[in-house]
């Protein structure tokens, strides 16, 4: 399999784990549970797993070439969206942390859809 066509594997299933963790954090936080260690964790592996994305997609760049620079951008602002959320909720409750970072997680769902459909 070449890099873009894993590159656009791993974007499909990104989408599909920010979904289930977006759909993780709005149950506990409609449950009224703040994050658990689990969820945070989950939130670590996205991160990670949306910055080997981005490497994938560096490699495929310089192969490839350059594409449209709204896909880069759509990239960047997933990289950037959870921990930037995590330091906002930071002083909320429980409840609101686990809602905040739910719908974080949800929006950049789409984000990744928006950058699948922009490539």
């Amino acid at each position: 399999m070449d890099v873009i066509a894993l590159h656009g594997r791993i974007g499909w299933a990104l989408v599909l784990y920010y979904a289930a963790i977006g759909g993780w954090g709005i149950f506990l936080g409609l449950r009224g549970g703040g994050p658990t260690p689990s969820y945070r964790g989950a939130i670590v592996i996205s991160m990670v797993a949306a910055a080997a994305q981005g490497a994938l997609g560096l490699a495929a760049f310089a192969i490839v070439g350059p594409r449209e620079p709204l896909h880069v951008l759509y990239g960047f602002a997933m990289l950037a969206a959870l921990p930037l959320a995590t330091t906002f909720v930071r002083d909320r409750t429980p409840r609101g942390q686990a809602l905040g970072l739910g719908l974080t997680a949800l929006f950049t769902a789409g984000l990744a859809i928006r950058g699948i459909t922009t490539s």
